[in-house]
């Protein structure tokens, strides 16, 4: 049998996670494309994983490919060359690192206004990408790793196609069902949208804010905190679980085998729910108390309360705190934007960024 062809944007730490892990846990054949500008990073991510699978004794093959996601012709020629089962887009013009940065005032906006003051530098790259397949009329699912929980939606506006993304609601689903014991797909659900993440990397006396859904064998989980008391992630992205959390939903997707498990953006959705994976199709996999409108209403109440929601017609408007914030810098930008006009937005993003970080 011909291995699947995985293709994977991106070079940094998310993308090292995904490629190191498929080495070790692919069962059928896969040829791993892993695409970026950083020539030196791409050989070593190709050596480093062809090496992991011979240590693990997997199926799996790597190579590198010089790729500019900035390039739009150079995208498609790869595009065209490879024909992946599967496109994951894990390159981002903004580090997730940021999420415990501290010492300038472009770190404290996002921690005062919340991850969504980075949505445009995350959207950037995945909307390229997502243009581009649908110029080729590519039916591959694409997997977006670049903040799904509102990105997804970006995508969707736009007119594109995309499956899921990894990560969010995975790495709180995963812990869960670690600390409880209840490691059987689909006896654990969770919906949690990525701001329902932060109060999870603090102690347990010290966590507010809002909890996540959970339901054992479809019966809601009436004190998230208390039931999960023992749960902490670090400070820091939890790459560890959110990256690998996409491994499994990666390679289904490639052979098209069943799966089970949590993504955010499932479909353009905005924030995190159960799924299941069947010839490369992803579906809502709701416990039968929770509705898909109800699902979609839950997630979509964090960012219309505080951050940036995406309606029907493509608008994109921030909201609460992280509008009032943004329009002291950017007042144009605070007031939102048409998705249609993302590099227009990128582009004063950045400005904002760049004038904020050279303030200590």
């Amino acid at each position: 049998m011909d291995p699947q062809t995985i293709l994977v944007f991106g070079t940094g730490a998310f993308a090292a996670r995904i490629v190191f892990d498929i080495a070790g846990t692919a069962v059928e054949p896969v040829r791993v494309v892993v695409a970026g500008r950083n020539l030196d990073r791409l050989g070593w991510l190709a050596t480093a994983s062809g090496a992991r699978a011979v240590v693990f004794s997997r199926p799996a093959t790597f190579v590198g490919c010089a790729c500019d996601l900035f390039q739009s012709e150079q995208v498609e020629a790869l595009l065209t060359k490879e024909r992946p089962a599967v496109v994951v887009q894990a390159a981002s013009v903004q580090t997730s690192s940021v999420i415990a940065a501290t010492g300038d005032a472009w770190s404290r906006l996002v921690a005062e206004g919340g991850l969504s003051a980075t949505a445009v530098f995350q959207a950037l790259l995945s909307v390229k990408v997502a243009a581009i397949m649908t110029s080729l009329g590519s039916d591959a699912p694409l997997v977006n790793c670049s903040f799904p929980d509102v990105v997804n939606p970006m995508i969707e506006a736009l007119g594109h196609r995309v499956a899921c993304g990894v990560g969010n609601v995975a790495i709180l689903s995963n812990v869960f069902a670690a600390k409880s014991g209840l490691v059987e797909p689909g006896r654990l659900k969770v919906l949690a949208h990525y701001q329902t993440i932060a109060p999870w990397r603090r102690p347990p006396e010290e966590r507010v804010g809002p909890a996540p859904r959970v339901f054992i064998d479809d019966v809601e989980v009436a004190d998230v905190f208390a039931a999960f008391r023992a749960a902490r992630l670090t400070p820091e992205p939890a790459i560890e679980i959110s990256g690998a959390s996409g491994v499994p939903l990666i390679l289904a997707l490639a052979s098209g085998a069943a799966w089970r498990g949590h993504v955010p953006g499932p479909n353009g959705l905005p924030g995190g729910y159960p799924v299941r994976v069947s010839g490369g199709i992803v579906d809502l996999d709701l416990p039968p108390p929770v509705s898909r409108e109800e699902a979609v209403a839950w997630n979509s109440q964090f960012e219309e309360a505080n951050g940036l929601r995406v309606d029907r017609n493509g608008w994109a408007q921030y909201t609460g705190r992280l509008g009032d914030l943004l329009r002291r810098h950017a007042p144009s930008l605070g007031d939102g934007f048409f998705v249609t006009d993302l590099d227009e937005a990128y582009r004063a993003m950045k400005a904002v960024r760049a004038h904020l970080q050279a303030r200590s």
